[in-house]
């Protein structure tokens, strides 16, 4: 947001410099109420995401008559800020947010305004180097993200299903032959031993 952020009610302002509502961690920020009344007694205020409601100088930035100066933002000074009179009247709010910068592979991906980023659904392309960027504060040491899946296994055959070798075929040849050298002995000399008993000479 870079235009202009201010407006009047009741007749003061709130103005925030520089002028943006989104600012990133650690910079410097200056809030003003611009009176018309200075006799109104115009204050700083705010609301947190926190819920906390409180006046400038109450433990976060210092006052200097009608502003308030952060030097250093955080997260937690994420808010509504608004100017109040000891009359009770209100100016314009402006909602602000600090957020943290983070690059994946130098690559700015997500300003977050917690200051974390959580990566949802996480895939193989999210893999790389991470970092954050906090202004006048610099960037974090980089940080390798690896994504690896959970590894699938398959169910190798028993030995009893395995197929049959190519070597098979040989091996039943083989015990065919074996077969035959023993038994053909056996069954040529009981042919020859009929033949001889049929022709033997009677007498």
């Amino acid at each position: 947001v870079t235009s202009p952020l201010c407006c009047t009610t009741n007749q003061a302002s709130l103005t925030v410099s520089p002028s943006s509502s989104q600012l990133f961690e650690g910079e410097f920020v200056s809030l003003s109420c611009e009176e018309d009344n200075s006799a109104a007694g115009w204050t700083l205020r705010r609301n947190t995401t926190e819920g906390r409601m409180s006046q400038c100088g109450d433990r976060w930035g210092r006052s200097a008559g009608t502003s308030c100066k952060i030097s250093l933002t955080r997260s937690w000074d994420s808010g509504v800020y608004w100017c109040e009179s000891t009359e009770g009247a209100t100016s314009n709010t402006i909602n602000i947010t600090v957020t943290a910068a983070f690059y994946k592979d130098g690559t700015p991906i997500s300003t977050e305004p917690s200051g974390h980023m959580t990566i949802h659904h996480v895939s193989k392309s999210d893999e790389g180097l991470y970092k954050c960027h906090i202004s006048r504060h610099g960037e974090s040491p980089p940080s390798w993200l690896s994504v690896t899946g959970t590894p699938t296994t398959t169910a190798l055959p028993s030995a009893s299903a395995a197929p049959p070798t190519a070597s098979a075929p040989i091996q039943l040849v083989f015990r065919w032959v074996c077969h035959l050298v023993v038994f053909c002995p056996y069954c040529i000399s009981t042919v020859l031993m009929v033949s001889l008993y049929q022709h033997r000479p009677t007498g």
